[in-house]
């Protein structure tokens, strides 16, 4: 057999994909005990980086080395819609295109061009998966708005409304007022931000005095509905239960005395309490009955309830009213502060606490079982250091706010019916149907849910219905992904022989976000965890130790390592940063190519070439069928050797 003088990675990889597909030597073989994984699934906003090529090497390994010893393998792939990400880059070209908003094109018609996105990217995805050599099953592949997977997201909608675990209520939330939607916590980041402390004075009712109070956010004072002081400070007990007057709007609101909120060593020893517009006033508000004032619209202008600077927003909204006070005579100094702002993951703007309408499932019991099949050691997270992370965010037990005011994902499947609807009308026409749960609401609605069917207007005769327009949390549906994606709620072939499935692996910064949420779904609808091992991969830095990006131009494209360098080189590369340290660096440079382009490469990966050519030399050599580089193949396992590969 006659060798290459010179290893040519994309000749070899080339015969060797072909030969793959023609084989279909990645699907199941049926024999041997089963070994299954699902793909975390990449968002269809864009391209592969470097954290998917680390992250799909490490589990093409694992899934190579069980089918090699006998196992019957099933690696399903797949690609997440990505709901708020998704739509706003769509958003973005919309208007940098055609200088228009979602508002003046619809809603149909800005799905339809998000459809075209996701088909476009999606495909990209999946080539460049293919060609990075994943070992997936790619006959089962999903997407998290498929008719397989929206039919498990209506599914478990209605049962968790059905059992009471989902409920709609006014509550303060994240609120993204660029993109005009609620946002989770952990989709959020703060930085440092040069502010002030603006003091002035707020008047008593009866015009005998003023108690002087600071804070960093002025544009609120109009939503005020007390003025918290500590119970044990002599500057303050005497005005315990007096009236002061808001500045601006003329309303009267009493001074109450909490020590859970008040610091008497800060500051004035006396706060502004903003219920409807900060979560640690929003707390007080409920423990003393406040009444909670929206000043907010929802594209962060202010509304009618901030009198004289209605329409106002942003920076423009915060010098108005301290001129105001100024005017009135009620500032009396500003100081320089730095504080901790949040601000959105996905359009970078200031986040507002906004108190609003949301759709929430109730944490405490799903919290409760899915923190035991952690500390019962039924899931074993590797590094262990990781299931604090997990076990400290279900403690917490908030509900989760499962509604977005978007348009592209699972609309949530809940109508509306008019006031004058009664139950008996709601029986008459949904008589003898298992698949139809309402209830009435606090605010007097009935609310209508159906497991499958989209209702029409007039499904209950004489009344008219109206569907939700909010979508759910992307989150909700990626975390059904590892039974969604295997048929449930039918009880497939699939699901009997390949659930619970054998190991995930992913990175820290999803453990909220998404494994816990699969563990507390599958727990809910399967009756069993979703795996018995999360391997959480490092994450991989620039050579300074900082988070690469396109827009930091320290983004390492795997595809230009792939084109360069070769496949192998690539994937041996990722495998041997595998280390205990949850942090790796990867020093960049930029290097000018034959046909006049710029790539950021790194200096590692001639080390990869060097592997992944001596490796495909000693394979041929010995007639080891192509199936893994053994070099990748032994670094790797011996990283991650730490947890069982059962």
């Amino acid at each position: 057999m006659e060798m290459e003088t010179r290893y040519n990675p994309k000749i070899v990889e080339d015969r060797w994909h072909d030969q793959w597909n023609k084989n279909n030597d990645f699907a199941p073989s049926g024999k041997g005990e089963p070994f299954s994984v699902v793909i975390p699934p990449p968002n269809v906003t864009g391209a592969l980086h470097l954290g998917h090529a680390l992250n799909d090497t490490l589990q093409d390994i694992l899934v190579r080395y069980r089918r090699k010893t006998g196992r019957d393998t099933l690696w399903i792939p797949g690609t997440d819609h990505a709901g708020i990400a998704t739509q706003a880059v769509v958003e973005k070209r919309l208007f940098q295109d055609e200088h228009k908003t979602r508002h003046d094109i619809g809603r149909d018609a800005l799905v339809e061009r998000i459809w075209k996105w996701k088909d476009e990217y999606e495909a990209r995805i999946t080539k460049q998966l293919k060609s990075l050599g994943v070992s997936c099953d790619w006959s089962r592949q999903r997407f998290t708005l498929d008719p397989v997977c929206a039919k498990a997201v209506r599914h478990a909608f209605f049962n968790l409304f059905k059992k009471g675990l989902i409920y709609r209520g006014k509550r303060l939330v994240n609120w993204d007022t660029k993109l005009q939607t609620a946002v989770a916590d952990d989709e959020i980041y703060y930085e440092t931000v040069k502010g002030h402390f603006w003091t002035f004075k707020y008047p008593l009712a009866d015009g005998s005095g003023f108690i002087p109070v600071s804070t960093t956010r002025p544009e609120t004072i109009m939503g005020d509905t007390a003025l918290a002081v500590h119970p044990n400070d002599e500057r303050y007990k005497q005005f315990i239960g007096k009236m002061l007057k808001v500045p601006f709007v003329n309303r009267e609101i009493p001074v109450i005395a909490d020590a859970i909120l008040v610091d008497m060593e800060f500051g004035t020893g006396s706060v502004k309490v903003t219920p409807a517009h900060d979560p640690n006033d929003y707390a007080t508000g409920l423990r003393h009955k406040l009444p909670m004032i929206n000043i907010m619209n929802d594209d962060g202008s202010l509304n009618e309830n901030a009198g004289p600077f209605q329409g106002m927003k942003g920076q423009a909204a915060r010098d108005a009213v301290v001129k105001g006070l100024e005017d009135l005579g009620l500032l009396i100094k500003i100081e320089d502060h730095e504080m901790q702002v949040g601000h959105s993951d996905r359009s970078k703007t200031v986040i507002e606490p906004y108190l609003s309408d949301q759709w929430f499932v109730k944490m405490d019991v799903l919290a409760d079982n899915a923190m035991k099949a952690v500390t019962s050691g039924e899931i074993k997270i590797i590094p262990e250091r990781y299931a604090n992370k997990y076990l400290d965010w279900l403690k917490e037990k908030r509900d989760w706010c499962i509604s977005r005011q978007l348009w592209w994902g699972h609309r949530i499947p809940i109508w509306h019916a008019d006031e004058t609807t009664t139950e008996e009308d709601l029986s008459k026409a949904f008589a003898g149907r298992n698949d139809i749960y309402y209830y009435k609401a606090q605010n007097g609605i009935w609310l209508i849910c159906s497991e499958e069917e989209n209702l029409k207007e007039d499904a209950v005769a004489g009344h008219k219905i109206v569907q939700e327009e909010d979508v759910l949390d992307t989150w909700f549906s990626s975390g059904l992904w590892p039974h969604s994606t295997m048929g449930w709620p039918e009880q497939t072939d699939t699901l009997k022989k390949y659930y619970p499935t054998s190991v995930l692996v992913t990175s820290r910064d999803i453990i909220t976000l998404w494994v816990a949420r699969m563990v507390l779904f599958s727990q809910e609808n399967m009756g069993t965890v979703p795996f018995h091992t999360v391997y959480i991969h490092p994450k991989i830095l620039d050579g300074n130790g900082m988070t690469m990006s396109k827009s930091k131009g320290n983004g390492v494209d795997p595809m230009d390592i792939e084109k360069k360098y070769g496949t192998d080189a690539l994937r041996f590369v990722m495998a041997s940063l595998c280390t205990d340290n949850q942090d790796v660096r990867l020093p960049v440079k930029k290097e000018k190519q034959e046909d006049g382009s710029v790539i950021n490469t790194s200096e590692k990966f001639e080390t990869g070439t060097l592997a992944a050519s001596c490796s495909r030399t000693w394979n041929r050599l010995a007639h080891f069928p192509r199936t893994c580089s053994r070099w990748i193949l032994r670094s790797s396992l011996s990283k991650i050797a730490g947890f069982s590969l059962a």
